[in-house]
């Protein structure tokens, strides 16, 4: 008989009460992360899921880890692997590096499941939207990037990039032994500034802007990647894997991912890809 899971099951509302915005405790976890977020674009709402929750959800992913998409590649943070003459070679765009690592697909995961209850919590939802001081947040209609979880087995890293959303958000559910780091330079870049000279310091392994963040199991963190570059670690080959869920939500309805970033990191694309694709507006003129 499947378990029919509810997001009080994996959250513990005494410590985060989600369904009672006016209650101390929610303010006081609310102002937290906002002031992390305003700092520097990232905020980590520590042991937000119950012990249980983090057990119960890295079953769920390792019971589904043969549908993972693995690949390696050699990547600008742009996620392009292809040099662009009309860049110094000596420049982000022009500057690759290592990315192996693998993504479980939205479509592996159903509605009876605990990652998936998450994902879809209106209470979760809506403590993000404060979080965030925004309007609306609505999960991501892709059907394979909406919902994923990350995997870094050992010997993998994920390599320095930024986002294609306004923010994501990862529960951390296996750590890595050692290793698996999430590294990141908050806000380097802006709508107005790709900040090509600063990127390709921290490219050079400039380190000197580069904030590491260790991630605990059970910690929820928000990020604003669109604008701040990071990365993952390599994961060393003596280490267990590094599991994350990846829980993406958009300020709009509707919206899918890119074609070539989809294939990048899924292996493939669905007809409603194609479909976006060609109805697709640009929000700014950054670099995908």
């Amino acid at each position: 008989m499947t378990r029919s899971y509810r997001v009080d099951d994996l959250v513990d509302f005494n410590v985060y009460p989600l369904d009672q915005t006016a209650s101390p405790e929610y303010k006081v976890a609310l102002s937290q992360a906002r002031e992390q977020l305003q700092h520097d674009g990232c905020a980590v709402i520590k042991n937000l899921l119950r012990p249980t929750a983090v057990k119960i959800i890295s079953q769920e992913i390792i019971a589904r880890k043969q549908t993972t998409h693995f690949s390696t590649s050699s990547m600008n943070p742009y996620f392009h692997s292809t040099n662009n003459p009309a860049y110094p070679n000596h420049h982000p765009v022009n500057t690759f590096t290592e990315r192996s690592s693998g993504f479980i697909p939205g479509d592996s995961w159903n509605s009876s499941l605990a990652i998936d209850v998450l994902f879809r919590s209106e209470a979760l939802t809506a403590f993000i939207r404060d979080c965030l001081e925004t309007q609306s947040v609505y999960c991501y209609a892709d059907p394979l990037a909406g919902l994923t979880a990350n995997i870094l087995d050992p010997g993998q890293q994920f390599a320095w990039h930024f986002d294609t959303n306004e923010f994501a958000v990862t529960a951390m559910i296996d750590e890595a032994d050692e290793g698996g780091l999430f590294e990141y330079v908050p806000m380097i870049r802006t709508p107005d500034d790709e900040s090509f000279d600063r990127i390709q310091k921290v490219l050079d392994d400039d380190r000197s802007e580069v904030k590491t963040l260790e991630l605990h199991a059970g910690d929820l963190q928000i990020f604003r990647g669109r604008h701040s570059l990071h990365r993952v670690t390599r994961v060393p080959t003596s280490s267990k894997p590094r599991h994350a869920a990846i829980f993406a939500y958009t300020a709009e309805p509707g919206v899918i991912g890119r074609v070539e970033r989809t294939r990048q990191l899924f292996g493939r694309v669905l007809p409603a890809h194609e479909e976006a694709e060609q109805r697709r507006v640009r929000s700014d003129a950054l670099i995908d």
